[in-house]
């Protein structure tokens, strides 16, 4: 699946540029915290349109990426605003199709989970024990059942997620591109792992990582890029590095909640601005200190 090269160190706004094109399939993944929003910014910034975007747990990122026109389908298990409620701009394109018409592909976490493993993997397809008595597959066309050879069981079948690129959020790199991940892991790893190519941005590039016992380390083969961007997990938050920032998420509930409110802030803090750092500076003290 992969060029046998190592990691590139690249600007996120090179490696956007390089890696990510109109009409590409792409997960952003991160779980409670590793969230890469600066990359999702420099999307935006970047104009990127037509995009299938992927992932378990689309919360203020994807809902700025799809306000943003950049997004036409959302393959996902889960979406909200964490603690708080609703995605305005994700309920906005599903229900009235602004700023466009958005397709829906729901999926259990379970079957998201098995089918980044089996893209992962580089099978076809991951099986589960689920989806039995649920109305999900009545939705989802792709999700399908298949009988055990060995046992006769009925098992769920759920084709495997390849995306054209993986972008995730690390913790620290080391020169040759070499990536440590700890604190809370979701399915970074098969992401990157089941991804043609994939961006790393990481709080700090460093001369050694010293990882610590059952931390997660890609090797610097299975990564096409490294960024540094310090805090690019906000408002989310990064083990070891800083806090969630609470107030912006509850903040982004009224926001998002109009179309005007919400383009106002775009046009200011993420077209109007020339990178995370500065976004981070211009959105007040808390970003900035992160």
């Amino acid at each position: 699946m992969y060029d046998v090269k190592l990691a590139s160190i690249l600007t996120l706004g090179e490696a956007i540029q390089e890696f990510v094109h109109d009409g590409a399939t792409m997960a952003l993944e991160g779980f409670t915290h590793l969230i890469p929003s600066a990359a999702g910014h420099e999307i935006i910034r970047q104009g990127r349109r037509n995009l299938t975007i992927i992932r378990m747990t689309p919360d203020l990122i994807y809902d700025q990426l799809i306000g943003a026109g950049c997004v036409s389908k959302l393959i996902f298990s889960w979406g909200g605003n964490p603690g708080v409620g609703s995605l305005h701009r994700l309920r906005d394109a599903v229900e009235n199709d602004w700023p466009r018409p958005l397709e829906l592909e729901e999926n259990a976490h379970a079957g998201m989970a098995a089918a980044y493993a089996a893209g992962a993997s580089n099978l076809p397809f991951g099986i589960l024990r689920g989806y039995l008595g649920s109305d999900l597959p009545k939705y989802n066309q792709r999700i399908k059942f298949i009988e055990c050879p060995f046992t006769g069981e009925r098992l769920a079948a759920v084709p495997a997620i390849r995306p054209d690129v993986t972008i995730i959020h690390a913790q620290k790199a080391d020169r040759k591109g070499n990536v440590l991940i700890w604190g809370v892991v979701g399915v970074q790893k098969e992401a990157v792992l089941a991804a043609q190519r994939s961006i790393v941005t990481v709080e700090e590039i460093v001369d050694k990582l010293d990882s610590p016992p059952n931390a997660v380390v890609l090797p610097s083969w299975v990564v096409s890029a490294v960024c540094e961007v310090k805090g690019g997990a906000f408002p989310s938050y990064a083990q070891g590095y800083y806090a969630r920032n609470n107030a912006f998420y509850k903040s982004w509930d009224a926001i998002s909640r109009e179309r005007e409110s919400f383009q106002a802030w775009i046009e200011r803090y993420i077209l109007g601005t020339k990178d995370f750092s500065e976004f981070r500076q211009s959105v007040g003290g808390a970003a900035a200190n992160a």
